[in-house]
């Protein structure tokens, strides 16, 4: 690799990340030595970008500093088509609408050269044929789970038995042929998920959900790496 593009992914391992990074860390992610990962981090603190911490500790990339957001390399290409065409193959039609607009600003800003990896990416998602219909506004839903407000669901299992539930939405998850919902369930005392396909009617709530949805989507994340861990073991 180098020099410069070791410079430029040194920026970008601090940059995603908040806590510190060690020179081991950073070395076996660019498969180099720590000495290089020394001498690098200092050409950059001398070029006036604003790492800081030292050797045995770990580094971190200060606020006030970023570089150029459109300088990707072909695999970040790669990753934003990806991720926005399965959006747009995936989403439903507003989000989808939004990821075909994000697709043509990024191309419009990419240096000349670097368009062709865009617009005939490498890396392709196939779209979703016959997908069931939503029972629900799902632009609408993701506007509540942003004002945090509750939701009044008629729902039908699979097995087609009815149950009305007030719940807390937290997130919308995407499958490749159905959506769920994420939510916390008043009538369970529980996080439950739903498929959109399944909610038979739901009512938008003016009633706020107590507490934070992010500590709440937090502890459901928690929820899930365990239950993932468990079925591991």
């Amino acid at each position: 690799m180098r020099k410069a593009d070791r410079l430029f992914q040194i920026v970008q391992i601090l940059r995603r990340t908040g806590r510190p990074v060690t020179a081991d860390a950073i070395a076996e992610e660019l498969e180099t030595s720590k000495r290089s990962v020394y001498r690098d981090i200092a050409a950059l603190i001398g070029q006036r970008v604003p790492i800081r911490g030292e050797a045995g500790i770990g580094y971190v990339l200060e606020g006030g500093f970023d570089l150029p957001p459109l300088m990707l390399t072909a695999d970040e290409i790669d990753a934003v088509s990806l991720g926005a065409h399965w959006v747009a193959g995936h989403a439903d039609p507003a989000l989808a609408r939004a990821a075909r607009d994000v697709l043509a600003k990024v191309v419009s800003v990419l240096p000349e050269e670097m368009r062709p990896f865009l617009i005939d990416s490498a890396a392709r998602s196939i779209p979703v044929w016959n997908a069931p219909s939503d029972g629900v506004d799902v632009a609408e839903l993701r506007a509540c789970i942003r004002a945090a407000k509750k939701l009044a669901l008629t729902y039908s299992d699979e097995t087609g038995r009815m149950t009305q539930r007030t719940v807390w939405p937290l997130l919308i998850g995407y499958q490749d042929a159905t959506r769920l919902l994420v939510a916390w369930c008043e009538l369970r005392q529980d996080f439950r998920t739903f498929r959109l396909d399944r909610i038979q009617q739901a009512m938008f709530l003016e009633d706020a959900i107590p507490g934070r949805p992010a500590l709440l989507r937090a502890q459901w994340l928690k929820w899930m790496e365990e239950c993932a861990r468990a079925a591991n073991a």
